[in-house]
């Protein structure tokens, strides 16, 4: 039995099962990205693991109607852990046919469709380029089990005691839609009519129209003959601790604020907005009582200049943008090289270039971060592998800012962005602190050297308007010690070397590169970014298929773990999946000479697991297959 303190347990049957996944599709201002944020949060308080895949068009309001213009939420929850939103959909709900035609190819078969029959008309069908009635096909009928509910009508009936307009009645049927999932698939509703009544709590009529729109949808699912039972997850069992969903976004301005706390900095976030790093502002603006300030500037270069000015002056210094603007940035990122401030550079990855696909994911800005600087301007780049995971990277990349008075490039995507996942919070104190020291007037008569090293080839941190501590900043070479400008030929030999040792050196302070599964074997899956959870999960389902194969996921992305040569030659194929045309299969191929194989994808969506499943498979088959025809003549031989 179900039960909801809104409405009595269902009659129905309930079907236990390990997990669900949905997506909930129609135009972007069907409020799609909000019902699939609500189930999400629903289904973590109710203990489930959770993975989401918001997926939305560049425009803030595509052509309705059109396949251009669906609006998509993915989301998984399940009783064990997971790693990806889904691969398969066990149900898709379509609020119009340009939804269903474009999403109904991921619905497995069997799986349940929810149609909101009145988005179903002549207008539609031509908008979404289909000549009829794509529910009425035969093979919609024969392979998915197909729900059609009059959701505009029946929505329109819930709220008719409230005094709304048409247009604002037909705005609550994604709660409707949102009601019938929820029952559907055993979520509560008080997390919802919480958020409905706190964020509608001054417009009441509305607010009391939403919620009658979800309890109608519940009702919906309860009272009608097409749905004989309805569907529950348990709670997945997870690491004790307090768990709350996060976005990466969200992780992302959360672990810079930590980092600032525990390293004791004010954090100055100097940003131009840009999709899909803007909610990283959005997020921190929201904290200025924990010494946040945040500067929205004029262009990218603005912001990154301000942001080295920041930095200059003694404070945690943040910028970040997406591909295009790290071009426009990327002289003022030299600067910073040139200067060795501590800072970081966030790079939240869409589709390219140009302008490209500003709400797809991709992960084609490695090269653009590791050289798409003029002259020899190394710097640490790190890459999160997960929404959770943008936390700790960011207390990272200001660890390593500070500790080696460097630029730090972060790099994000677009699919880690938007995603979220049940995470831990952490407890302050387990944090490590980040030691940052200045240096002060000495009594002795040594001059102070801005360009002196300590052992991880730093130089001092001095702050503007220190006694005896004045010094030449610029974008000119740097005297070795003193910083005077240099034109000296041996002289920038030496500093160009430095500054790329530095960051070498970076690696003797990096963990170990970890494996999943053997340290050696036939087929070793390196993967970085937001590619994780999908490599994961395939190499985990082809070892319990009996193949010999392991996972390396990357997030020091430069300097690589100092162990990662010898783990690739210890395999006899090396597979690197990337959502580009092969980039750190080129930095692989190139630094450690080992023929890697590529599995590249730029469609501006993420891998699915089935996929990765197929490639790796075919590999450690081939190896299989060359092991027993080996053996086989030997014994032959042998013989």
């Amino acid at each position: 039995m179900i039960e909801t303190s809104t409405s009595s347990a269902t009659s129905k049957t309930v079907e236990t099962v390990s997990g669900i996944t949905v997506r909930l599709c129609g135009d972007s201002g069907d409020g799609m990205q909000l019902l699939g944020t609500q189930l999400t949060n629903t289904s973590a308080l109710a203990g489930n693991d959770v993975a989401t895949f918001p997926d939305f068009p560049a425009e803030i309001r595509a052509p309705r109607g059109t396949r251009a213009g669906v609006s998509g939420f993915q989301v998984q929850f399940a009783s064990k852990e997971i790693f990806t939103p889904g691969d398969t959909l066990d149900a898709l709900v379509v609020m119009n046919p340009a939804a269903m035609v474009t999403n109904i190819g991921d619905l497995r078969k069997g799986g349940i469709l929810i149609a909101n029959e009145d988005g179903f008309n002549d207008k539609e069908y031509k908008l979404a380029k289909v000549e009829s009635n794509p529910l009425d096909a035969d093979v919609i009928e024969q392979s998915y089990r197909v729900v059609r509910v009059s959701m505009t009508e029946l929505t329109r009936e819930a709220v008719s005691g409230f005094g709304l307009s048409t247009k604002f009645a037909d705005r609550c049927k994604n709660f409707f839609a949102m009601g019938l999932v929820y029952w559907l698939f055993g979520r509560s509703l008080d997390p919802t009519l919480r958020f409905i009544e706190e964020k509608f709590s001054k417009k009441p009529d509305i607010m009391n129209a939403n919620i009658a729109a979800l309890r109608a949808g519940w009702a919906y699912g309860e009272t009608t003959e097409v749905f004989g039972e309805s569907y529950q997850v348990e709670a997945a069992k997870l690491e004790p601790g307090t768990y709350r969903n996060i976005m990466g976004n969200q992780a992302l301005a959360w672990g810079l604020i930590a980092a600032s706390k525990v390293s004791g900095k004010d954090l100055f976030y100097g940003t131009y907005p840009i999709t899909p790093a803007s909610d990283i502002l959005h997020e921190l603006t929201k904290y200025k009582n924990f010494g946040v300030r945040t500067f929205q500037a004029e262009d990218e270069i603005a912001a990154v200049c301000a942001t080295i000015g920041a930095a200059f002056g003694g404070t945690m210094a943040v910028t970040a943008s997406s591909g295009p603007g790290i071009a426009l940035k990327g002289e003022a990122m030299g600067l910073g090289v040139m200067l060795e401030l501590p800072m970081i550079i966030i790079n939240v990855q869409r589709g390219g270039p140009s302008t490209g696909l500003p709400t797809k994911t991709e992960q084609s800005d490695l090269l653009q971060v590791m050289f798409g600087r003029n002259g020899e301007a190394p710097m640490p780049v790190l890459a999160p592998r997960s929404p959770g995971d943008c936390f700790a990277m960011a207390v990272e990349a200001w660890r390593i800012a500070t500790e080696c008075m460097v630029p730090v490039m972060l790099l994000s995507d677009g699919y880690i962005a938007n995603g979220s996942e049940p995470w831990k919070i952490p407890d302050i104190k387990d944090l490590p602190e980040i030691k940052c020291s200045h240096p002060v007037a000495s009594d002795s008569d040594e001059p102070f050297l801005p360009y002196g090293r300590d052992e991880n080839l730093a130089r001092p941190w001095a702050i503007p308007g220190t006694p005896e501590l004045m010094h030449r900043v610029g974008g000119l070479e740097k005297e070795d010690g003193t910083g005077n400008v240099s034109y000296d030929p041996d002289n920038h030999q030496h500093m160009v070397e430095t500054r790329a040792a530095k960051v070498a050196k970076i690696a003797e302070r990096l963990p170990e590169q970890d494996v999943f599964g053997p340290t050696s074997g036939d087929v070793l899956v390196v993967s970085w970014g937001g590619t994780y959870g999908a490599c994961l999960t395939a190499v985990a389902r082809c070892r319990d298929a009996g193949h010999d194969v392991s996972h390396a996921h990357i997030r020091y992305m430069n300097p690589l773990p100092s162990n990662i040569g010898t783990l690739l030659r210890s395999f006899r194929t090396v597979i690197v999946p990337e959502l580009n045309a092969g980039q750190l299969r080129m930095l692989l191929r190139a630094e450690y000479l080992v023929d890697c194989v590529g599995i590249n994808k730029v469609k501006g969506k993420p891998f699915a697991v089935s996929e990765l499943v197929d490639a790796i498979t075919h590999h450690a088959t081939t190896h299989q297959a060359a092991t027993h025809q080996a053996a086989s003549h030997r014994q032959t031989k042998a013989g």
